[in-house]
């Protein structure tokens, strides 16, 4: 198994609540559901290169 790099990650109050509510849903960690969504980034991006996949800019519009 690779080695995980571990970093400080500062979020708004706000932006963690959001991520922990979508965490819940998913049934994974706030930390788990960070590394999934930038996962995907990273896999559509070196697909289309966008940094954010389709439907992900769509959901963000739409909650915004």
């Amino acid at each position: 198994m690779a080695d995980k790099k571990q970093i400080p990650l500062r979020l708004s109050g706000k932006l963690y609540e959001e991520l922990a509510r979508w965490a819940e849903a998913d049934f994974r960690s706030v930390n788990g559901q960070i590394e999934y969504l930038l996962t995907e980034c990273v896999k559509a991006h070196n697909r289309n290169g966008k940094y954010l996949p389709e439907n992900l800019q769509n959901r963000i519009k739409e909650d915004h």
